[in-house]
């Protein structure tokens, strides 16, 4: 293998920056770079889905390969590891057009191992490779507060964190390839349990014949607190279960984490007990509903009418 070529400096008006998968987060995330000064090419499977971006300056395509043949870095958030494994690795994908020095930067949930064999078929191109799922939802994603885990050489992270505090305002680098989406499977382990809480909480107050406002603002500040109930709990007694994300991607993420578990000997139970409660949304219809959706399908399992708490 040939010596790796110094990579450029990253810098607005200079840099150029591939965006592929133009959803939920994905607008957002790729707004704040256009807005910090940096061109953008974008490709996503339903153009439609790109407008908003194009009205600001974006530059369609109509492939990843096309993408990578007009940028610099190129980022990927899609939906699941075959999505990634067709952008990237795939006969149209980013690396049959990426060129020596181009940086890609995987920021989907997926599997660490798909991470690693995408690192080095990278490498034999002279191309960086980095893993850097996020957490925080779409709220996450408008307002550039994101978690962002990363994986990949210590030197290609730090030459794209500039980037990367664009959208989010924590930025920790756990190691090499695959580390960054290990992190995100520990994440949404943490999720996963809390959020059956959060639900078993509200149909516990609900029963209670308890006012669900006045309930929140009580333990949402105490020992109780969480993510998820500060943000999820306010949608599920609105009735509101618009996607910050996807139910059917949690559930992905879910069966990635519980297939590493296994690989590792190790047991998790209350992750396993998710799943399987989640999997009761999608039987319900609400696949592509937001994750908050699980109150619907534990409220099914005590006869609760939750729909008939919000009036």
């Amino acid at each position: 293998m040939n010596q790796q070529q110094p990579r450029p400096t990253i810098a607005p008006g200079k840099t150029r920056i591939g965006w592929i998968g133009t959803g939920v987060m994905g607008s957002s995330m790729c707004g704040h770079l256009m807005a910090a000064g940096y061109t953008a090419t974008v490709f996503n499977r339903s153009p439609e889905k790109t407008a908003s971006l194009v009205e600001l300056g974006a530059v369609l395509v109509n492939s990843p390969k096309e993408v990578a043949e007009q940028s610099d870095i190129v980022f990927t958030i899609v939906g699941f590891p075959r999505d990634v494994d067709q952008v990237i690795l795939g006969q149209n994908g980013v690396l049959s057009g990426s060129s020596e020095g181009m940086t890609i930067v995987d920021m989907t949930t997926s599997k660490p191992s798909l991470a690693e064999h995408i690192a080095r078929e990278s490498a034999r191109r002279g191309v960086a490779s980095i893993d850097a799922p996020v957490s925080g939802g779409d709220t996450g994603a408008r307002n550039g507060t994101l978690s962002i885990m990363v994986g990949g050489a210590e030197d290609d992270v730090a030459r794209v964190s500039p980037l990367f505090e664009l959208m989010g305002n924590t930025i920790v680098r756990q190691g090499g390839p695959g580390r960054g989406q290990h992190t995100k499977m520990v994440n949404q382990t943490l999720i996963a349990s809390g959020m059956i809480a959060v639900c078993e909480a509200l149909l516990y107050a609900t029963k209670a014949g308890l006012d669900l406002t006045a309930v929140l603002q009580s333990v949402s500040s105490g020992a109780a607190g969480s993510w998820s109930l500060t943000h999820m709990a306010p949608r599920m007694i609105d009735g509101d279960f618009d996607p910050g994300f996807f139910v059917e991607h949690f559930i992905k993420d879910m069966r990635i984490a519980l297939d590493e578990a296994a690989a590792m000997n190790l047991a998790l139970p209350g992750l396993a007990l998710a799943q399987q409660l989640y999997q009761a949304v999608v039987a319900q219809g609400h696949a592509k509903d937001g994750t908050q959706a699980l109150i619907l399908a534990m409220a099914e399992l005590n006869k609760v009418d939750w729909q008939g708490t919000q009036t």
